[in-house]
């Protein structure tokens, strides 16, 4: 299979689509009658004119999720390609992005997590442009809004602010005025949201949203210990992944260099965010899967040895789809 998507063609489109049916078959099996569906902050669905049911069937959810991630696969891969992160165009970012987004049973429904991903796309996007920009301010701008826009859905999506931050230090040379645009981009946001406070007589309650932000740290309990056994070879990936990234980081361009370390960033933060919302369990770390997957992208397409990746991705594929037929 990777050396189907080793090769950039439109027909792998096709591939990836059954792909994902393959996956998300077994947790309508054992799935219960309803799942949540909480695809903004509290603070947000009060302010929205529409409301929406708190739970829906699981067919439903998955059925959105799905089609949610076939999208996300596609504009990760041509964001890949677009800045020519792996060197080489290929299908490779869509296939792991869509197997890593099925990784766990609570990552096939919708929730706000996944759909913070499109912001998460969207801000890498944008952060590659600024390594060739002239004047970045206006982009930068957009950047802090973008952090503000995803706080709205999912309020540890917050800290993806200091990635900025990081980029203006990696990407770009110093001037404060980039750094001040940032700020004003993540203020503008909050400032229509403290405007809607004030008029409904409220704004006592404004500081409010942030209070999460300060809860303690209690440890991460959203594995199940069986969660472990598939982490095993994501994590073995990864390493190969870091591995073959080092061989040839040198030989590779500077933005190509910059960019790597940009979706380190991204990953630590994202995870490290957990403690903020903890409630939402293993679903959280659907965040980390856009800066996974371009890793996992690199390393099966360097890999030189078919018989041994086609073999450690096959059995990701299997563990994946047992541990969704079998609720142990």
């Amino acid at each position: 299979m990777i050396g189907i998507f080793r090769n950039y063609n439109p027909l792998n489109i096709i591939w990836l689509f059954f792909l994902l049916i393959i996956m998300r078959v077994g947790y309508l099996l054992y799935s219960p009658d309803l799942v949540n569906l909480q695809l903004a902050e509290p603070f947000m669905r009060a302010i929205l004119p529409v409301k929406y049911a708190n739970t829906v069937p699981p067919s439903i959810s998955m059925l959105l999720a799905g089609i949610v991630v076939l999208v996300q696969s596609l504009l990760i891969n041509y964001l890949v390609n677009y800045h020519n992160l792996l060197g080489k165009p290929s299908f490779l970012p869509a296939l792991m992005y869509a197997v890593l987004s099925g990784l766990f049973t609570p990552f096939l429904v919708l929730s706000a997590p996944l759909i913070c991903n499109f912001l998460v796309i969207w801000m890498l996007h944008k952060l590659l442009y600024l390594y060739k920009a002239e004047d970045a301010k206006s982009t930068v701008y957009d950047l802090g809004m973008i952090a503000a826009l995803g706080t709205l859905f999912y309020l540890p999506f917050v800290y993806q602010f200091i990635v900025v931050w990081i980029a203006l230090v990696v990407l770009r040379p110093f001037d404060w005025r980039d750094w001040a645009a940032s700020i004003l981009g993540y203020l503008t946001v909050f400032f229509f949201i403290a405007v809607y406070y004030y008029l409904h007589d409220d704004l006592v309650n404004f500081h409010k949203i942030w209070l999460p932000l300060g809860a303690p740290f209690k440890g991460i309990s959203a594995f199940d210990r069986y969660d472990y056994f598939l982490l095993i070879p994501v994590g073995f990936i990864v390493v190969l992944g870091l591995f073959r990234l080092q061989e040839n980081f040198f030989k590779s361009f500077v933005l190509v260099r910059k960019a790597f370390q940009l979706l380190l960033f991204i990953f630590l933060i994202a995870g490290a965010s957990f403690y903020v919302r903890p409630e939402f369990g293993i679903s959280h770390f659907l965040i980390c899967t856009v800066p996974i997957s371009i890793f996992f992208a690199y390393y099966f397409l360097y890999a030189g040895k078919p018989w041994f990746y086609e073999t450690l991705f096959i059995f990701l594929l299997i563990g994946i789809i047992y541990c969704q037929f079998n609720t142990f």
